[in-house]
Parts: structure tokens; sequence; C-alpha cells
């Protein structure tokens, strides 16, 4: 009896204390508000006003009871932020450290794709309309992006610069250059096509390839060129007469010339 005594007055003295412990510490977490919230990282498109509305409520908590793993995926679920760490620092404050997403191209209207080819969805896509865009099959993206990479390099090669790359539900290729240039590519041996129009560029000349509004190389030996209005004819046997290899006849109406590669 003695023994089961003084196990009941060792739990009611530890009840107590726990008691007064939790009493004296939410008095303590009501006293002792979070005063400063450092938050680090290069980045841009993660906006104060949208990180205040998201930590406001957490904050007001106060240094104890403010709750770090909410703060944490909060902030991870914000748009085009990749990683983000939180932590408490005594006495009165909360460091955050963020690192944003690198969108590279657009996808789509309303999305874009980081160098992973993951797909992101800003608050404000027009702030990005000066990336590249890709339009495609929806579950693509990431096999679209590696192609779209190729063609860019290819393009840069030859001083060109890919403005779009669009695929459509049949698989036929379309770019757009930044100088408006376009090209049906077509869905059979697209990337041979657009290298077919491209071993010719130094026959066109830079004259000719400026006054192009779109080439179409879906045809097996050759392409068809469609200039830009109030395009003056072109002498077309004194371009040829600089070149070999050159079938230069050109069809009245058309203007299309069919050019050996």
């Amino acid at each position: 009896m003695a023994g089961l005594k003084f196990i009941g007055f060792v739990l009611l003295v530890f009840a107590g204390s726990w008691y007064g412990w939790q009493r004296m510490h939410n008095q303590d977490a009501i006293s002792k508000p979070i005063r400063y919230v450092k938050i680090e990282g290069a980045f841009q498109y993660t906006s104060k006003d949208r990180l205040k509305a998201v930590l406001t409520p957490e904050m007001k908590r106060g240094f104890y009871h403010a709750d770090m793993d909410n703060i944490h995926h909060l902030i991870s679920h914000l748009p085009l932020v990749e990683k983000v760490d939180v932590k408490r620092v005594w006495p009165d404050a909360v460091h955050i450290k963020i690192t944003e997403q690198t969108p590279i191209v657009r996808w789509g209207d309303h999305a874009l794709l980081n160098k992973q080819g993951d797909v992101l969805t800003p608050d404000n896509i027009s702030e990005f309309k000066n990336l590249p865009i890709i339009t495609g099959p929806e579950g693509q993206e990431k096999k679209l992006l590696e192609i779209m990479k190729g063609i860019y390099i290819v393009l840069k090669d030859k001083s060109m610069q890919l403005a779009e790359f669009h695929v459509n539900d049949r698989r036929a290729w379309q770019i757009k250059l930044a100088n408006g240039l376009e090209m049906q590519l077509g869905r059979k041996a697209p990337l041979e096509n657009m290298q077919r129009f491209l071993k010719t560029m130094d026959l066109l000349g830079e004259e000719q390839l400026a006054m192009i509004a779109s080439v179409d190389t879906r045809y097996p030996n050759g392409y068809a060129v469609t200039w830009k209005p109030d395009t003056p004819k072109i002498d077309w046997k004194a371009v040829t007469e600089k070149h070999t290899e050159v079938d230069g006849t050109v069809p009245s109406g058309t203007d299309a010339g069919k050019i050996k590669s």
C-alpha cells in the first residue's frame, strides 16, 4: 500500500508540474511574438504580397505556436517555387530561404516548362512572353522540349533564332523564327526537311531570305516559298549562275523553286 501511495503522489506532482509548465508556456507564447521574418533567395516571380498573405496567419500564432511545417508546405506550393527551407531562430525570428524554378519556354498559352520539362503554372503568364513557345499533345512536354533544344542549336548555328515550335495531333511540325519566317516541316522526316532548306541558305542569300514569309518543306526533293507582300521579282537565273547543282525553274505565279541538296 505504501508503494502505491508513493506512486500516486509522484504522478500527482508530475501532473501538477505539467499543468504549470503548460500554463507558463502558453503565457510565454503569447508574450513572445515573432518580430522578424528573414526571407533569402534570388527570386523574382514570387511577390512579396503573396508571401505576406501566406505567412501572416502563422506569424500571428507567436514564436512557439507558428507551424514551420505548414509554412514550408504553403510556400512550396506557390507557383514557380522549387525549394524552400524554414526554421525558427531564437528568440523571436523565422528564417526562410526560397529557390525559384527557372522557366525556359512557354507551354501553350497558360503554362511554362523548366529545363527538366516539368510543367509550371504561374499566376501571370504575360511576363514570360519573351520566352519561346511550344505547343503539342499533352504528356509529350519532356520529349518536345528535347527536340526543341536540338532545333534551337541547329538554327543558332545559322544565326537564326527559334521563337515557336508547334506539333499538331497528327505529329506534323511547324516552327517560327524570331524574324517571322515560318517553316512547315510536316510529320515525315521533319528534321531532314529543315536541314534541306538550311543547306540552301547560302544559295538564296541574306537579301532573298529577308523576303521570305514562309517555307513549305513537305516535298521529296525541294521546298515551296511564299514571299512577303510587295517582294520584287527575283532574277533566279542570276542567282543560280552563282552556284552549282541547282534546278532554277520557278513556276509563274508561285515563286516556288526546287533546289537539290
